[in-house]
C-alpha cells in the first residue's frame, strides 16, 4: 500500500518537465551526475505556465514485484467477499462485508504507475475513493456485526457521520487536483497532507474498530456472538495492527518508514478472512487455536529465515577470503542446517506458544496426556474413573463431568445403558444415557456430540433430549469406542469461563477417550478373567474336596508313570505323605509285584481294569500288609482330536478291615452253627458218659487194687473224664455270654503274670524265653477273670507248641485310647497264609494227631468276642506269629487315661 501511495506522488506531475537546456537528455544526464540526497531544481511546464520545482534525489525502489503481492491480497479479499455474499445472499451482514472487501480490493489493487492516461486516472480515483471509504466501512461493520440492540439505538444516528471525514477527504482531493495543480509546491504539500490524513484516519478507525469489538465482547452474552467477536478482534488486531503501528501511524505523523515495513500490509488480508469466518461461523470455537497455529508458523518461519541469514553471515565472515564461486556451497550448508534444526525449533516455538495461551493449564494438559498413556496400568475401573474425572476437571476447568460406563445384566458392558461410575459437579444423581438415545449412532461411530454451538445437533437429535441434557448441565459427549462400539462416554459440561471447547480440547478428550476405552476394556477383561479364575478356583477346590473326601486312595500318574496326584486317604492307610509321593515314579512308592500286576492289567485291558484282593505292604511304622482292590482307568486329554491318553488314574480301596470283618463274620456264623451242633452233641453224649462214669466209680469203690480188672476200670474212668472234658469244651462254644453283673474289673497285667507262673516250668523245659513288656500301670478291663485266663493260656500253649526247639515269646500290653491292646508274639514256624482264615474253626488244628483238639482258638475267639473285643493274627512262614487282642477299658480306667491325656 505504501508503494501505491508513492507511485501517486512521483507520477502525478509528469506532463512536462524541462531541464536547464530544455532537452530531456540533459535532464537525465544531470540526474545521473547527481548523488543521493542532492536537491535538484526543475522548471515545470503545465498548461502554458512555468513553475520552479525542487526535489531530493533518492534511490528508485526495486520492489516492483511488491505490487503483485498487494494486488494478489486485494484479489483474494474481493474473492472472499464475493464468495461469502453468494453463499448467504439473504444475510444483510454479508452485503456490508462485501463492500468492505471491495474497498480493500481498491486500496490494494488500484495503483498509478504510468503516463496518466485515462486508465491511470481511473485507477487513481478508484484508489482514492476506496481509501476514503475503507476506514468508515470497517468501523461501521464492527458496530453492526454481530447485531446488538444497544448499538442500534445509540449509534443509529451517528453511524452516517462516520462517513463524513472520508467524503471530505475525497472532496479535498478533487479540489486539489482540479484547482491547486497549477501551483506545484502547494499541490505537492496538499496531496502529501491528504495522504497522511487518510493514513491517520485509517489508523484511528481501525483502532476504534478494535476497541468497539473488545467492548462488545464484554457486553454480549451469546456464546456464538462472543466467538464471532473473538474471530473479528483477533483478525483485526493481527491483520491491521502490524500495518497500523509499523507503517501507517509513523508515515501519517511525518516519518518516512523504510521500504521493508511496507510488507506489513500483507497481514491486512487476515481482516476480511477472519470477518468471513465469523459471518459463516466457521470453526468459531477454534479462534485461539487457529491464531496460535498462525503465530507458531509465523514465528517458525521467522526463526528459520533468521537462522538462515545468520548462517550465511557467519560463514561469509569466517570464509571472507573465499571466492564468490563457492557461495552456493555456503548457501547449501546453511539450508541443511536450517532443515535439521527445523523440527526442534518448531517444537520449541509450539511449546512456548502453548505456555502463553494455556498458562497454568499447560502443565495440566501435558500431565493429562501422560496420565492417559498410563491408564492401562490401572485395572480397577472405579478407581480409574475417579482419577480420570479429577484430571480432566483440573485440566479443562469444567463445571461438571461424568464417566458413564455401559452395563447390562448379562455382563456385557457394551450392550446396556450408560451409568455414571465417577462424576464431579453434579448436585444429585447423574442421569443415565440410554442405549436407545438418538445420539448413540454418532457416539458408536466415534464422533463427539456437542449440544452447544452445533447447528447440526438440532437436526440430528431429538429436541426434547437435547433440552434434557442441557438442563442437566451436560453439553458434550465424547465416546470411548472399542471394536466399533461405544463402551463408555465422557459427559462434560462447559468450562468455568462459560467458553465452549475448541478443537484442541476435543482432540485431547478424544485421545484420552481412546486410552480410556482400552483401559476399560482391559479392566473388563481382567475382571472377567478374575471371575473365571475365581470360578476355576472354586471348581478346583470343589474337585479337590471331592477327591480328598474319598475313602479310597487316588493316584494319578503320567505316561512315564510319574506321580502327579496323591490324595489324603492314601496318605492315611498307605503311610506316604503327598509331598514325598508327587514327582516320584510308581516303582519308588509301591511294591514291585503290585506294579507288575498293574502293568499286566493295563496291557490286557487298556480301557480300564480292576484287581481284587491284591496284597500290598504299607509304608507305616509297623510295616503291615494290607489287602486292596486296585482299579486303573486311562486319563484322556479332551483337547486333542483323538482323545490321546495323557496318564492313568489309579483307585486303591483298602479292604483289609472289610476282609477281616468278613472273616470274623464267617467265623461267627461257623461258631454259631457249630455251637448249636456242639450243644446237641454234648447233651446227647453227656448223659451216657455220666452213667458210664458213675458205674465205673461204683465198681472202683469195691474193687481190689490187685485185681487186673481194676486197672481196666481206671482206664475207663480216665477216658470218661477225657470225654467229659471234650463235652465241656463243646458246651463252652455254645454257652451264652454271662450277664453283665457277673463281670468284674480285671487287670490284664495280673492275669498274664498268673498264667506265666503256671507255664514257667514248661517254658524252661521247652527252652522258651519269655519277654514281658507290660504297661507300667494297670490295664483294667471288664470281664470274667477265669475266661480271660483261658484265653491267654490257650495262646501261650499254642506259642509253645509252635516252637518245639525253643524261641522267644513276647507279651506286650498298652493302652491305646479307650482300648486295651495285648500283643503275643512268638518266633515259631508260622502259619501258612492259606490256613490263616481257618485257625478259628472248631476242631481245626495243625498239630499232630493226639496233640490237640482244635478247640483252643475257637474258644479263645468266642471269649474275646463275648468281651466286646477283637483278635487279629499276623503270621509269616519261618518268622513267627503275632496275635493282637483289643478289649475295651473299664470305665474308671478310661476316665483316668482321658484325664492324663488332657
Amino acid at each position: 500500500m505504501g508503494g501505491a501511495q508513492r507511485g501517486r506522488d512521483r507520477h502525478r506531475d509528469r506532463p512536462g518537465v524541462l531541464g536547464s537546456e530544455g532537452r530531456l537528455s540533459d535532464v537525465v544526464e544531470y540526474q545521473h551526475q547527481a548523488h543521493e540526497g542532492t536537491r535538484l531544481s526543475y522548471t515545470l511546464l503545465r498548461l502554458g505556465t512555468r513553475q520552479a520545482l525542487e526535489i531530493s534525489l533518492t534511490p528508485a525502489p526495486r520492489a516492483a514485484s511488491m505490487y503483485f503481492v498487494l494486488a494478489a491480497v486485494g484479489l483474494f479479499t474481493l474473492f472472499v467477499g464475493a464468495l461469502v455474499r453468494l453463499r448467504r445472499p439473504r444475510d444483510q451482514a454479508t452485503l456490508h462485508f462485501f463492500w468492505v472487501c471491495v474497498a480493500f480490493f481498491g486500496v490494494f489493487t488500484f495503483t498509478v504507475n504510468g503516463p496518466f492516461d485515462r486508465l491511470d486516472w481511473i485507477f487513481y480515483w478508484a484508489d482514492a475513493i476506496a481509501f476514503a471509504l475503507l476506514p468508515p466501512l470497517l468501523l461501521h461493520f464492527t458496530l453492526a456485526f454481530p447485531e446488538r440492540e444497544r448499538v442500534g439505538r445509540t449509534w443509529g444516528v451517528l453511524i452516517p457521520l462516520m462517513y463524513v471525514p472520508g467524503c471530505l477527504m475525497a472532496a479535498a482531493r478533487i479540489v486539489a487536483v482540479t484547482h491547486a495543480s497549477s501551483n506545484g509546491p502547494l499541490f505537492s504539500r496538499t496531496i502529501d497532507r491528504l495522504d497522511r490524513i487518510e493514513q491517520l484516519y485509517l489508523f484511528v478507525c481501525a483502532t476504534a474498530a478494535v476497541a468497539v469489538l473488545f467492548r462488545a465482547f464484554r457486553e454480549i452474552t451469546s456464546v456464538t456472538a462472543r466467538r464471532q467477536l473473538r474471530w473479528i478482534a483477533w483478525g483485526t488486531a493481527l491483520g491491521a495492527g502490524p500495518f497500523a503501528f509499523g507503517y501507517a501511524l509513523p508515515w501519517a505523523l511525518g516519518a518516512d518508514p523504510p521500504m521493508a515495513l511496507q510488507l506489513t500490509a500483507i497481514p491486512l488480508g487476515l481482516v476480511p478472512l477472519t470477518f468471513a469466518s465469523a459471518i459463516v461461523r466457521y470453526r468459531l470455537r477454534d479462534v485461539e487455536v487457529i491464531v496460535k497455529r498462525g503465530l507458531a508458523y509465523a514465528a517458525f518461519l521467522a526463526a528459520s529465515v533468521a537462522l538462515y541469514v545468520a548462517m550465511l553471515k557467519l560463514t561469509g565472515f569466517v570464509f571472507a577470503n573465499d571466492s564468490d564461486g563457492h557461495t552456493w556451497i555456503i548457501a547449501l550448508l546453511a539450508t541443511i542446517v536450517v532443515v535439521l534444526l527445523a523440527q526442534p525449533v518448531k517444537e520449541a516455538v509450539q511449546n512456548a506458544l502453548d505456555r502463553v495461551f494455556y498458562r497454568d493449564r499447560y502443565d495440566y494438559r501435558r500431565a493429562l496426556v501422560a496420565f492417559a498413556r498410563d491408564l492401562n496400568s490401572d485395572l480397577d475401573v472405579v478407581r480409574l474413573s475417579q482419577r480420570l474425572v479429577t484430571r480432566i476437571v483440573e485440566t479443562l476447568v469444567v463445571d461438571r463431568m461424568a464417566l458413564m460406563l455401559g452395563s447390562s445384566g448379562n455382563g456385557d458392558d457394551r450392550a446396556g445403558d450408560f451409568a455414571s461410575i465417577g462424576h464431579y459437579g453434579f448436585p444429585g444423581r447423574v442421569p443415565p444415557l440410554s442405549r436407545q438415545s438418538s445420539m448413540m449412532a454418532r457416539l458408536d461411530a466415534g464422533y463427539t456430540v456437542a449440544l452447544v454451538d452445533d447447528p447440526t445437533a438440532a437436526a440430528r437429535f431429538e429436541a426434547e433430549e437435547i433440552e434434557f441434557w442441557r438442563d442437566s448441565g451436560i453439553d458434550y459427549f465424547v465416546p470411548c469406542v472399542f471394536e466399533g462400539r461405544a463402551i463408555a462416554v465422557l459427559a462434560l459440561g462447559r468450562k468455568e469461563t462459560d467458553e465452549p471447547f475448541n478443537s484442541e480440547d476435543l482432540a485431547l478428550l478424544t485421545a484420552v477417550a481412546a486410552q480410556v476405552a482400552t483401559a476399560i476394556e482391559n479392566g473388563r477383561l481382567y475382571r472377567e478373567l478374575h471371575l473365571k479364575a475365581e470360578e476355576l478356583g472354586r471348581m478346583r477346590e470343589f474337585n479337590e474336596n471331592i477327591l480328598e473326601s474319598l475313602d479310597d486312595g487316588l493316584v494319578v500318574f503320567d505316561v512315564s508313570e510319574r506321580i502327579v496326584r496323591w490324595n489324603r486317604a492314601l496318605e492315611e492307610f498307605y503311610g506316604v505323605v503327598r509331598r514325598d509321593a508327587v514327582g516320584r515314579t510308581l516303582g519308588d512308592i509301591f511294591d514291585a509285584p503290585f506294579i507288575e500286576a498293574l502293568r499286566a492289567a493295563r496291557q490286557e485291558h487298556p480301557y480300564g481294569a480292576t484287581l481284587y484282593r491284591v496284597p500290598l505292604s504299607a509304608r507305616k511304622d509297623d510295616d503291615s500288609r494290607i489287602l486292596v482292590n486296585a482299579t486303573v482307568v486311562p486319563l484322556q486329554n479332551p483337547s486333542g482330536s483323538d482323545m490321546a491318553v495323557s496318564g492313568t488314574i489309579l483307585l486303591i480301596e483298602d479292604i483289609t478291615d472289610r476282609v477281616r470283618l468278613e472273616e470274623q463274620l464267617q467265623i461267627s456264623e461257623k461258631m454259631a452253627s457249630i455251637g448249636l451242633l456242639a450243644a446237641g452233641v454234648a447233651h446227647e453224649v453227656n448223659t451216657p458218659l455220666t452213667g458210664i462214669s458213675s458205674f465205673t466209680q461204683m465198681l472202683l469203690d469195691g474193687a481190689d487194687p490187685r485185681d487186673p480188672k481194676t486197672a481196666l476200670l481206671e482206664k475207663i474212668e480216665k477216658q470218661t473224664f477225657r470225654a467229659a472234658k471234650i463235652v465241656n469244651g463243646l458246651l463252652n462254644l455254645s454257652r451264652p455270654a454271662p450277664a453283665t453283673n457277673e463281670r468284674i474289673d480285671v487287670d490284664l497285667n495280673a492275669v498274664i503274670t498268673d498264667v506265666f507262673s503256671l507255664l514257667e516250668h514248661q517254658f524252661e523245659v521247652g527252652k522258651i524265653k519269655a519277654r514281658r513288656e507290660l504297661a507300667p500301670t494297670a490295664v483294667t478291663v471288664v470281664g470274667i477273670e477265669h475266661q480271660l485266663q483261658q484265653v491267654f493260656l490257650n495262646l501261650f500253649l499254642n506259642a509253645r507248641d509252635a516252637m518245639p526247639r525253643g524261641g522267644w515269646l513276647t507279651v506286650t500290653t498298652r493302652i491305646d485310647g479307650d482300648r486295651a491292646v495285648v500283643e503275643i508274639s512268638d518266633t515259631g514256624s508260622g502259619i501258612p497264609p492259606e490256613q490263616l482264615a481257618r485257625i478259628y474253626d472248631p476242631f481245626f488244628t495243625t498239630k499232630a494227631i493226639g496233640r490237640g483238639t482244635g478247640l483252643g482258638l475257637s474258644i479263645t475267639y468266642g471269649i474275646v468276642r463275648e468281651h466286646d473285643g477283637a483278635i487279629r493274627c499276623d503270621s509269616a512262614i519261618g518268622q513267627g506269629t503275632r496275635f493282637t487282642l483289643t478289649l475295651p477299658l473299664a470305665p474308671a480306667q478310661d476316665q483316668r487315661t482321658s484325664g492324663v491325656r488332657l
